[in-house]
């Protein structure tokens, strides 16, 4: 499983936004800590904000907050924004579902990244908001996240 640069974006936003509390979280501010396009984080955010993950107000003191506690969302919340899951049986080399006349490889290579998605999305389920922030919150100024291969 591969994220995309929104979906990465939208993790350091979210991040960002668990650390901040109840405190609103600026596009300038997280796209200087990260050095993310501030027009394309602004995007991120609005997706965010129409997916009910976070909230806006406009104005002095405005900014974005999490609709809900950071305990409540799932890094896969965030991910399955940007990146919906990989249809089951949906073949990774060729993109077609259950392709007709696959030889017995085909097949069990298909269900091994059956396996390894449903893996990975369980993992990004089990890990939420809060808790990636506790981790993160001990390297603050400079939120270090893991680069994922981007597409």
């Amino acid at each position: 499983m591969t994220l995309s640069k929104s979906a990465r974006y939208a993790l350091y936003a979210a991040v960002e936004m668990a650390l901040a509390s109840d405190e609103p979280v600026t596009v300038s501010s997280v796209a200087a800590r990260h050095s993310i396009p501030p027009t394309a984080l602004a995007k991120v955010f609005q997706q965010l904000v129409r997916a009910g993950l976070a909230t806006s107000a406009r104005g002095v003191g405005g900014g974005y907050r999490l609709s809900r506690s950071g305990s409540d969302i799932s890094v896969l919340d965030v991910i399955a924004v940007f990146d919906p899951p990989r249809p089951p049986g949906q073949d990774l080399l060729t993109g077609r579902i259950e392709p007709a006349g696959e030889t017995p490889v085909d097949l069990r290579l298909r269900q091994l990244f059956d396996e390894v998605d449903e893996v990975v999305r369980c993992t990004y389920a089990s890990v939420s908001l809060d808790t990636l922030a506790r981790r993160a919150g001990a390297e603050r100024p400079h939120l270090s996240m893991p680069r994922a291969k981007l597409r």
